[in-house]
């Protein structure tokens, strides 16, 4: 399904990025991978980048071919960093890349955010989501988390919903709806990946054993990088604007517990 394409995957030193990687090299996609760590593994092209700034964001940019068929927007933080760093990386730094990133990627190419359960609240939370959602451009993170008094503990769920929500609008906007870009998002639940152990001192371990016992177990990264590949492929053109939950059932159970069936 994806061979012959190139596909930009950031985040690849660990976890689902290097999975998601991994899976698309064997599916005989031509990877480029991104991240401030060099990966242990090699086996693709690799550009070590940050995406927490804007100048960081056009260095990886720079380096880019001029055409790619999909990017699978992968990297993230825990939270444990705090509030400027997470909105930075988690959503300014990875709507900046998109965008800059789109007018290389082909007719009918692909946009796939991981998003999380964690932003499972972007409606109840919706004017909040809206307001730095529809801040253009990369901001100055810290003031603007100053200005709207944002603590440490948020950045991690808030950076999920603001991402779901630009998800949706993304998929509309001309920048890439013109070219038939596809937008969309993958949401797991708690995995076994080597940043677990952060979400459990951000959330707390009663929130992420909750989680777990709702499904039966933790995902792992081979369970979420299929969904990723496949929202990467021409299998997957006519899926837009979408958020799908990858978590064993997670998003399910809280549903019916929320709205009362």
């Amino acid at each position: 399904m994806l061979f012959g394409k190139t596909i930009l995957v950031t985040g690849v030193a660990s976890g689902i990025g290097a999975r998601t990687a991994e899976l698309a090299g064997q599916m005989g996609a031509e990877v480029i991978g991104v991240d401030v760590r060099e990966p242990a593994s090699g086996g693709a092209a690799f550009i070590k980048g940050d995406l927490s700034t804007a100048s960081g964001v056009a260095e990886i940019v720079a380096q880019l071919p001029v055409r790619l068929d999909a990017l699978a927007n992968v990297a993230g933080l825990s939270g444990s960093t705090g509030v400027v760093s997470t909105l930075a990386v988690n959503f300014y730094g990875l709507r900046a890349l998109s965008e800059a990133v789109a007018p290389r990627l082909r007719e009918g190419g692909a946009i796939i955010n991981v998003a999380s359960i964690a932003g499972y609240g972007w409606r109840a939370n919706l004017e909040r989501a809206k307001s730095l959602t529809s801040i253009e451009g990369f901001p100055e993170v810290a003031a603007l988390v100053a200005e709207h008094g944002l603590k440490d503990e948020e950045g991690y769920p808030l950076s999920k919903e603001l991402l779901l929500l630009w998800t949706m609008r993304a998929a509309h906007q001309p920048l890439f709806k013109n070219r038939g870009i596809r937008v969309n998002a993958v949401s797991p639940g708690p995995v076994e990946t080597p940043i677990l152990k952060q979400f459990r001192a951000v959330l707390g371990d009663a929130r992420v054993d909750s989680d777990i016992t709702r499904v039966g177990r933790a995902g792992t990264s081979a369970d979420i990088a299929p969904a990723v590949l496949f929202l990467c492929s021409d299998g997957a053109r006519w899926i837009n604007g979408a958020n799908i939950a990858v978590d064993g059932g997670l998003e399910a159970s809280i549903n019916a517990e929320v709205l009362g069936f």
